[in-house]
């Protein structure tokens, strides 16, 4: 049975995280993966959204035993309760995946200090509700408020500079995204064969541990990631591609029938942006290439900078594939798609992926002489 430091730190049965995918609605997802033995992960950010696009929010929303109402901190509380619920009896794991960019830190801030105060008044929680990720913003800010509240803390980076600023901000587990990532990736094109020892090298040790994300997908990659000199592996679209999944039926068929070189990048929500190729999505990435050229040239813009009619165009496609608009439609999805032809269980897909690992890494020291 494969087992690393992630297991002992989390307490859960396999060196996994199933990744956020914010904004969009993972809910029963993250139950799902937590009842596999990985670590499942709630998505928040689309709380923010019930203006902009409620067909996120209202996909959220259904799932968490709130009101279309209800205000996001209210909707918070009560998916971590269900989540609880779901999970408890399977001695499950799950967390929050919250941006922390300087454009939403009001919300985040809502939402960080909110899920403090839930399993603070519900003691309960503590064992199931053990993590709080951030993502796309400076970690600085947030450690006291984190740990101090009893929480691990997981935060993702797309270099080695950012993970050594996460190191001295005290963060327990750095998830280093490589570029093959799905959705919001990285401005400059570092892959994860290069990434991921290199933040290895540079950050971990006995207090501070490193995950793998981009690219992983299955056992050969589990044991890769392992190999590299991680603690584990964040898979995100194999898990987007399983009968649990939230995401919509057009999405995950999307993701199953995508082809050899079947994504490109092109403008997303806050950055560069990985999407499954159809018309609609080299459309978009034609009007990125004219309207926002920094997603190719590694160079940050905003929506102080750019032609927010990428954005528009963006909110439109996600509505339209929540609706069945094949027309309209456009889903992103990491590399790894091309690799996908099934939707397992979750929990089928987490035994698989273990047992192939462990195979693969029998036969590595069976053919390799030392």
């Amino acid at each position: 049975m494969i087992k690393s430091r992630l297991c002992d730190l989390l307490g859960i049965r396999y060196p996994i995280i199933q990744a956020g995918m914010g904004p969009f609605s993972n809910n029963n997802l993250c139950a799902a993966a937590a009842n596999a033995g990985v670590l499942g992960l709630l998505s928040t950010s689309g709380l923010w959204e019930k203006e902009r696009q409620p067909v996120i929010y209202k996909a959220f929303v259904e799932t968490a035993e709130a009101d279309f109402n209800d205000d996001m901190a209210t909707v918070l509380e009560k998916v971590l309760k269900r989540t609880h619920r779901l999970v408890k009896s399977n001695k499950g794991v799950f967390g929050i995946n919250v941006m922390v960019s300087a454009e939403v830190i009001q919300a985040s801030t809502v939402l960080i200090d909110r899920a403090i105060k839930v399993r603070q008044e519900n003691p309960e929680l503590r064992d199931t509700f053990k993590v709080i990720f951030t993502s796309a913003g400076d970690p600085m800010p947030w450690g006291e408020k984190i740990k101090g509240a009893g929480f691990t803390w997981i935060h993702v980076v797309p270099s080695v500079r950012a993970a050594q600023r996460c190191k001295r901000a005290g963060v327990d587990v750095i998830v280093a995204s490589g570029h093959e990532g799905g959705f919001h990736i990285a401005w400059e094109p570092v892959h994860t064969m290069v990434l991921l020892p290199a933040v290895v090298d540079a950050v971990s040790d006995e207090k501070t541990l490193v995950v793998g994300a981009g690219g992983f997908c299955d056992g050969r990659t589990l044991a890769a990631a392992l190999v590299l000199g991680a603690d584990g592996a964040q898979i995100g679209t194999r898990f987007l591609a399983t009968q649990e999944s939230d995401f919509p039926p057009l999405w995950k068929e999307a993701v199953v029938a995508a082809e050899d070189r079947g994504t490109l990048v092109a403008r997303g929500f806050v950055g560069p942006a990985r999407w499954i190729k159809n018309p609609r999505s080299i459309e978009h990435a034609r009007n990125t290439l004219q309207k926002s050229p920094g997603v190719f040239l590694g160079t940050p813009d905003d929506y102080s900078t750019i032609d927010t009619s990428l954005i528009d165009f963006e909110r439109e496609s996600i509505k339209a594939t929540y609706e069945g608009n094949r027309e309209k439609a456009m889903m992103a999805a990491g590399e790894v798609a091309q690799r996908i032809n099934d939707l397992p269980t979750v929990s089928d897909l987490v035994q698989q992926i273990v047992k192939e690992a462990e195979t693969v890494l029998k036969e590595v020291s069976k053919r390799v002489i030392a």
